[in-house]
C-alpha cells in the first residue's frame, strides 16, 4: 500500500475515532495509532484521558502486532490502567492493508473510575436503613383486591383489562359483596387494575 493509501485510511480512522469519542464522551478515550511509524504511532486522541500526546510511541500491543501478522485484530476488554493508576477497560482493534499487514490501531479506554463514583453515589442513594418501622402506603387490602380480579380473570382465559362489560359487572359486584368497595380507596384500586374510570365502578356496583 502507497503511502497515499495509508493516509486515506488514517484519515477516515479520525473520523471514526472523533465519531466514537463524542458518543462516549466523557467516558471514553479513543486514540488512532500509526503502526507504520512506531516510534511516533499516535496520530490523533479523542477525550484524552491518559494525557498522552500526539507523536507518543506504539504500545506494546502496538508493537506486537508490528511485528506478527497473526496477532488477534480484536483484543476486547482487557484490564488495563493509565499512568497514574486509574483502572480502566480498554478495546484494541487492529487495522490491516491489502497485504495483510497491520498499519493501524484504533483503541478505547474507558474510565473505569468514573463509573465507579457513580456506582458508589447510586449505592448511597438506594441504600436502605435497617429500622424497626414497617409502613406500607398502598390501602391495606390493595393486594387481595388485584389478586381476586386476576383469578377472575384468570378463570376466564382473559387478563383483567380485557374482561367483558358482563363480566367485568359481576366481578365489581364480588367485590362489592366482599366488603372491598367499602374500605379506603378501594374503588380507585379496583378501577385502576381493571383499566377503567371510578365511575365505571360505581355503576357496574349498582
Amino acid at each position: 500500500m502507497q503511502p497515499s493509501a495509508n493516509q486515506h485510511l488514517f484519515t477516515q480512522l479520525q473520523r471514526i475515532a472523533e465519531g466514537l469519542g463524542k458518543t462516549f464522551a466523557p467516558f471514553c478515550e479513543v486514540v488512532v495509532h500509526d503502526l507504520t511509524h512506531p516510534k511516533n504511532a499516535i496520530l490523533a486522541i479523542e477525550n484524552n484521558l491518559s494525557g498522552r500526546n500526539i507523536g507518543l510511541p506504539a504500545t506494546e500491543l502496538g508493537l506486537a502486532r508490528i511485528q506478527d501478522p497473526d496477532y488477534p485484530a480484536v483484543i476486547a476488554n482487557y484490564a488495563n490502567q493509565f499512568a497514574d493508576g486509574r483502572k480502566v477497560k480498554s478495546t484494541s482493534i487492529g487495522i490491516k492493508n491489502e497485504a495483510g499487514d497491520y498499519v493501524a490501531a484504533l483503541c478505547l479506554n474507558v474510565d473505569l473510575t468514573l463509573f465507579g463514583g457513580i456506582q458508589a453515589a447510586m449505592a448511597q442513594f438506594t441504600a436502605i436503613e435497617s429500622s424497626a418501622v414497617t409502613e406500607t402506603l398502598d390501602a391495606a387490602n390493595a393486594d387481595r383486591i388485584r389478586q381476586t380480579i386476576d383469578d377472575f380473570a384468570a378463570a376466564r382465559a382473559t387478563t383483567s383489562r380485557a374482561l367483558k362489560p358482563a363480566d367485568r359487572k359481576q366481578l365489581v359486584q364480588d367485590i362489592k359483596r366482599a366488603g372491598y368497595l367499602e374500605i379506603r380507596r378501594g374503588a380507585e384500586i379496583a378501577a385502576a387494575h381493571l383499566g377503567v374510570s371510578r365511575a365505571t365502578v360505581y355503576n357496574d356496583a349498582k
